[in-house]
């Protein structure tokens, strides 16, 4: 299911320390579940235009819920459900308008350890974000039977539970997690850990190549659709219906509250919907 999933699920808050591991547990079932929101209203994963009502309670109005909304359009299946729903930092700016907000509550989802940020390095300022628990559980299943598995399972144990960093040196590796050079080697091997520069990684997603690969190829044919259009713009419900080609191949959902998210396009609020006029123009 994409992003027209529904669900009655609500989460009963409190003040006590298990408030955390409730709300991980609903992460992974992000497709059946919706979160009760802070002003009672049930929130679905359907995406509204929210250039056309401010004040319209469908939208999410927290960056936690926009997460969840735009987690839901993540094509598992193209991936065989091997990576965990990949939403990027800036597609959240789609939908939550403060950007203030949207990094200072992200922060603390980080901070909190409810979610991991990566660095996905084709372009320095687009960051990948990803609940943990899903995380930990593709990684998991990715490395289950083979000769790694004793070193993942220490990394997640010692690295992932205890820092938030999206990077890390060799100092820390060795010195702080004491891992060995050889346990390093397989963590780069399975794909936990890409080289950034000589002693430093980033934390990665194993299998990712793939998702960057179809981003990248995905986002340069929908602008080219735009591109294509008279005088470079289109509504976004006509462009959100139109057939795409096999290239699009996360959806065209998703590289609409890509472009949006990035400045790509502007967005016009018309009597007819909103038009997206590419930026470039």
């Amino acid at each position: 299911m994409r992003g027209e999933a529904v669900a009655t699920t609500s989460t009963t808050r409190s003040l006590d320390g298990s408030v955390m591991n409730r709300k991980r547990n609903l992460i992974p079932d992000v497709f059946r579940h919706v979160k009760k929101h802070k002003s009672g209203l049930a929130e679905g994963f359907k995406l509204v235009d929210k250039t056309k009502d401010d004040n319209f309670d469908g939208v999410p109005n927290d960056t936690e819920s926009a997460l969840i909304s735009l987690a839901s359009l993540f094509p598992r299946k193209l991936f065989d459900d091997s990576l965990p729903p990949i939403v990027l930092k800036h597609q959240l700016y789609s939908i939550v308008k403060d950007k203030t907000t949207v990094d200072r509550q992200l922060n603390e989802l980080k901070d909190r350890g409810d979610v991991r940020i990566f660095q996905f390095g084709f372009d320095t300022d687009v960051f990948g974000v990803v609940f943990t628990e899903d995380y930990k559980s593709k990684v998991l299943a990715a490395t289950a039977t083979k000769g790694t598995a004793a070193t993942v399972q220490k990394f997640l144990e010692t690295v992932l539970n205890s820092c938030t960093d999206i990077g890390f040196n060799e100092d820390k590796m060795l010195k702080e997690f004491s891992f060995c050079d050889q346990e390093i080697t397989q963590l780069v091997n399975a794909g936990l850990l890409t080289v950034r520069d000589f002693g430093c990684w980033w934390l990665a997603i194993p299998g990712a190549g793939r998702f960057v690969k179809y981003f990248v190829k995905g986002r340069k044919a929908v602008l080219g659709m735009i591109r294509k259009s008279k005088y470079n713009e289109v509504l976004q419900s006509d462009l959100e219906t139109r057939k795409v080609t096999s290239t699009v191949k996360l959806g065209i959902q998703y590289h609409v509250h890509d472009i949006i998210g990035a400045e790509l396009v502007k967005c016009i609020p018309t009597t007819t919907g909103t038009l997206l006029r590419l930026n470039d123009v």
